[in-house]
Parts: C-alpha cells; sequence; structure tokens
C-alpha cells in the first residue's frame, strides 16, 4: 500500500465517522437504510467518497480558511462536495463555499433542493458545462470525480484558466485517447492486444494531462483514494500551483504526442499554451 493511500485510510476513517454521525446528510444523500446506517449498496460509492475527501483535505488543509472555495466540476447528486461541506464544518469548525456544475438540469435542480434541505447555504448550483461556468468568487480548489472522459479535461482547463491554488481529479473513462492510438506508432507490440491497449490509454491520457499542467505552472503528482479492489478507477491527478508559477513550455506534451499519433483535447480547451 502506498504512502498516500495509507494516510488516506488513517484519516478516513475518522472523516466516515464524520459522514456517518449525520442521519439527515445520509437520508438526504439517499445513502440512510432501514437501521439507520448505512446502505450496503451504497458502500463502494461512500469509499470513494471517503477517500478522495481524505486525500482533498491531506493536500490543503494547511491553507483552509472561511470562504476557501471549491468549484465540483461535473457535479451530478454531488455526494463529493455534501460530504465535504459536512466533514469541514465537523472537524475544522469553518464554512468554506462550494460551486457544483452540471450539465443536467434535473441533478442541477435537486442538488438546490438538498442543500436547502440541509441548510447548506454555503453552496450554489449551476447548470452548463464546466468550462463555460463564470464564478462570482475566486476560486481555490477545483475537484472532479469521475467526470467521463473530456469532461475531465473541462475540470483541468478550468482550473487553469481560474489560476487554482490546487486541481484534483479523479478520471473515469479515456476514450478519446483510446480511439486515436494508430497501429503504425512505436509501441504496436504493446498496444495491439486490446486489455493492453486500453490500460495503455489510461495511462497515456493521465501522462499527457499531467504534462500540460506541469507547463501550465503546477506541480503534479498521481496517488491513490482507493484501493483498486474498491474501484480500478483509483487514480487522483493532484495539480499545486507554484509559487513562482511560470509557464514552462510543452515539451514534454509534444514528445509523446509525436510518439504516438495523438493529441489531447487540451490542446483545444487551452490554446494559448499552445501557442507558438
Amino acid at each position: 500500500m502506498s504512502l498516500s493511500l495509507q494516510k488516506s485510510v488513517y484519516k478516513g476513517s475518522i472523516l466516515a465517522e464524520a459522514l456517518t454521525s449525520s442521519k439527515e446528510l445520509l437520508k438526504v444523500l439517499g445513502w440512510e437504510g432501514p437501521d439507520g446506517g448505512l446502505l450496503r449498496r451504497e458502500l463502494k460509492k461512500f469509499q470513494e467518497i471517503v477517500g478522495f475527501s481524505s486525500h482533498i483535505l491531506w493536500m490543503v488543509e494547511d491553507i483552509l480558511k472561511e470562504d476557501t472555495v471549491f468549484l465540483d466540476c461535473s457535479c451530478g447528486k454531488s455526494y463529493l462536495a455534501f460530504a465535504l461541506n459536512r466533514i469541514i464544518k465537523e472537524l475544522y469548525g469553518i464554512e468554506v463555499f462550494f460551486y457544483g456544475v452540471d450539465t443536467s438540469p434535473t441533478l442541477v435542480e435537486r442538488c438546490k433542493d438538498m442543500a436547502s434541505s440541509l441548510g447548506y447555504e454555503n453552496m450554489s448550483f449551476w447548470r452548463g458545462r464546466s468550462i463555460e461556468f463564470s464564478p462570482q468568487k475566486p476560486v481555490d480548489i477545483v475537484l472532479a470525480l469521475h467526470a467521463c472522459d473530456a469532461a475531465t479535461d473541462e475540470a483541468i482547463a478550468k482550473g487553469v484558466r481560474l489560476d487554482a491554488r490546487y486541481i484534483m481529479v479523479v478520471p473515469c473513462c479515456q476514450n478519446q485517447i483510446r480511439g486515436q492510438i494508430k497501429p503504425s506508432q512505436p509501441l504496436r507490440a504493446l498496444t495491439d492486444l486490446g486489455l493492453l491497449r486500453y490500460r495503455f490509454a489510461d495511462l497515456l491520457t493521465e501522462a499527457l494531462r499531467a504534462q500540460v499542467l506541469r507547463g501550465a505552472g503546477y506541480s503534479v503528482e498521481l496517488h491513490e483514494i482507493v484501493p483498486p479492489t474498491v474501484t480500478p478507477k483509483n487514480l487522483v491527478l493532484t495539480a499545486r500551483r507554484l509559487r513562482n508559477r511560470r509557464k514552462r513550455g510543452m515539451e514534454g506534451y509534444k514528445e509523446l504526442c509525436q510518439l504516438l499519433g495523438v493529441r489531447s483535447t487540451l490542446e483545444g480547451l487551452l490554446p494559448e499554451l499552445f501557442e507558438g
């Protein structure tokens, strides 16, 4: 088990207790079982949320303060934001602010109703694409949990454009890059087998994202939020804005693209990084 995952497991037990101690939250999220505890069918999602929340707080608790602003991209039912809201209030005694953005009007209205039911006035939900969202408050931390394919790239691009201090994304599928890998590239002996091609595309997608973030002036790390037995989609890409931020160029990104004949969606979302 990696050191980062060990820390997440240790902190996660404290976070899990903070969440399950709120019966009202479990009920509003649809996680409450007939005995008042956690529904068994929600255990996997609960573990993902606790694992990611643990990682987030491990990275940013030194900078947490009143009115720190989070942006949850492609938030869906926004389990992550609701969980973090509860945890931060319970364990740190402060109230931060959350934006949630999703393209589904039904889910956005549901999140608004849930926030109202819980009395969470420090949450605001908006319908639309993450890349098009214009927050009224400066955003400190951008998050995305299992935003599908290019939606993860939109979250990354939005974080860069907002000059966020941290960008943390747990990707889901990587179809966009997988479909670009050509049979004639130098690693064809690795990628001509279906399962290996699938896993290689996942790694390549994250490597390209990391290189773009480095070029944009961020320090980048990859960690696990839960063991792979919970979900194989367990990697979190964490980008921290460097204090002496400067764009370092896209040499690493371009080398990978030229070697394998691929291009990331981030080129179109952040054209200013690739000019010249």
